[in-house]
């Protein structure tokens, strides 16, 4: 179902709804090469009748698939697994020619949809055991069972972002329907190929009819799966304002759990490092990748003030001017891609404009791309990284600016660091290079971040660890190894198999006499 060019565009059978495949009733839509600017993938929204389908066909399938075998669930996962490494190619063009990512880059966010189900297994296991006391009485009697067990809460709304269209809605997914959820999946309107090919997947890997269900389309179909009164959970990956929104409108249905990642104004610290290229190359890697698209990327780099930081810069500007930056498919391959769009790389110019006029100095501006082989480039998504010392200006935007432009701060000392790197409201990541263990201590210590890594890059983090934010970065229902914990709700039980007298009488609970009558 993929378009290359110089074939004719063939409009999608947008939707997966109770395992059949159908045009959506909304309007038209199309995902768009950033590169290119030539459409890649074209189909029909979910209108709010396609929504109710969707939601039914979940509702539908839900205590059928609940009622699964554990086992059985998880085998659904590991032949999705089979079916990823099959089609690991295939996947990671979509992946490449949707939202621009090098080759490399698109090949490193399936192989993580690869590892899923494995991680997903393991995490259900330990944070979805039945939970059994000790051996002993409990109130009083000994032949009490006392237990949790845990149970899935329905249909989950997943809501999967554009920068990663297959890893993080997959790490949404897998353990939503290991734990025995069903699932209305609704894609970045920017990538719907990559949802449509891993939506094939998952019914070529056995997925039951209705089980795994697809809704394609902008905002207006957001809100209505957002709000359907049959949706049990929403899972979400996206900006802060949609976010909100979000927990805004869910603020009188308690019932619904809401797990949210929002993205981050990310402090990177360099203190003092032994190796400065090493240094600048983990600074490139945290500001830079995917073309600073990661909601983990580096917004704010702090260094010294005087000498010390001077010398640091002038390395990393030498790192930034031999970056390679190109369309997915050029030989040798790029260290990054266009942007999601001309529209998102002119929204970033105007960012560095404002910071410039407001007292920044370029270090290095968010240069055009130079045309390759002398042919222009049909978009304005390309864009060379930049970077911006915002140190004069006082009142700097605490905002994300999701793009390959980064913020240089110069501190008089450490605490001042620490200092710099909470003046956000956001708390996904932050990172120190070079210090001493000590310094980190303290730097972990006090940070306000759900990320913490030293000397290594903020784009790393591990599927084995939670990850998520506090602040506007997330609700405190971090994903990774804990998506666990939101797919599922513990249900206590105190069981016996007979009726018998409770031990001791309350006060004012009298037994009747033994000849008392019953009138």
């Amino acid at each position: 179902m993929t378009c290359f060019p110089g074939e004719p565009m063939i409009e999608h059978m947008s939707q997966f709804i109770g395992g059949r495949w159908r045009p959506g009733r909304g309007e038209a839509f199309a995902s768009v090469d950033p590169t290119t600017g030539r459409s890649v993938w074209e189909g029909r929204a979910t209108d709010a009748r396609d929504v109710d389908e969707a939601v039914a066909a979940a509702l539908a399938a839900a205590e059928a698939w609940a009622s699964t075998p554990l086992e059985r669930r998880a085998d659904l996962l590991r032949a999705m697994t089979d079916r990823l490494r099959a089609r690991r190619d295939e996947l990671a063009l979509m992946i490449s020619r949707e939202v621009g990512k090098p080759r490399w880059d698109a090949l490193s966010e399936v192989d993580a949809m690869v590892g899923k189900a494995a991680i997903a297994i393991e995490a259900h296991a330990q944070r979805c055991a039945t939970i059994r006391p000790a051996p002993g009485p409990v109130g009083g009697a000994s032949d009490i069972l006392a237990e949790a067990v845990f149970r899935p809460h329905g249909v989950a709304a997943v809501f999967g972002p554009f920068n990663f269209p297959g890893h993080l809605p997959h790490g949404h997914i897998a353990p939503a329907l290991l734990a025995g959820n069903t699932v209305v999946f609704k894609p970045s309107e920017r990538a719907p190929g990559v949802a449509e090919l891993t939506v094939q997947l998952w019914a070529e890997a056995g997925a039951p009819h209705s089980v795994v269900n697809l809704v394609q389309g902008g905002r207006a179909t957001g809100e209505s799966l957002a709000a359907h009164p049959g949706i049990d959970a929403i899972y979400f990956t996206g900006s802060v304002n949609a976010g909100l929104a979000l927990r805004r409108a869910l603020a009188d249905r308690p019932g619904v759990v809401l797990a949210l990642e929002m993205g981050g104004n990310n402090p990177l610290l360099v203190w003092e490092p032994d190796d400065l290229d090493a240094a600048a190359a983990l600074v490139i890697r945290s500001a830079y990748l995917t073309s600073g698209q990661r909601c983990t990327c580096a917004r704010r780099l702090i260094v010294q003030a005087g000498t010390k930081g001077d010398a640091f810069l002038a390395r990393l500007v030498l790192h930034i001017d031999g970056l390679r930056v190109g369309p997915h498919n050029l030989s040798p391959e790029p260290f990054m891609g266009p942007m999601i769009s001309a529209a998102a790389a002119d929204a970033l110019r105007v960012a560095e404009a404002g910071m410039i006029a407001d007292g920044g100095v370029a270090l290095r501006r968010l240069d055009d791309v130079p045309p390759h082989g002398g042919t222009p480039w049909p978009t304005r998504a390309f864009v060379r990284p930049a970077l911006i010392d915002v140190t004069a200006i006082p009142d700097r935007p605490d905002v994300e600016h999701f793009g390959p432009l980064l913020q240089v701060v110069r501190v008089a000392d450490f605490d001042a660091a620490i200092a710099e790197a909470n003046r956000t409201q956001f708390g996904l990541a932050a990172g120190l290079i070079g210090g001493t263990r000590e310094q980190f201590g303290r730097f972990l210590a006090r940070v306000r971040a759900g990320v913490v890594n030293w000397n290594r890059p903020l784009t790393n983090a591990s599927s084995k660890l939670p990850f998520g934010g506090v602040g506007r970065s997330g609700n405190h229902r971090p994903s990774g190894y804990l998506a666990a914990d939101y797919c599922a709700y513990p249900v206590a039980t105190l069981a016996t198999p007979r009726v018998s007298p409770i031990d001791g009488p309350l006060p004012g609970l009298e037994p009747p006499s033994p000849g008392t009558k019953t009138h």
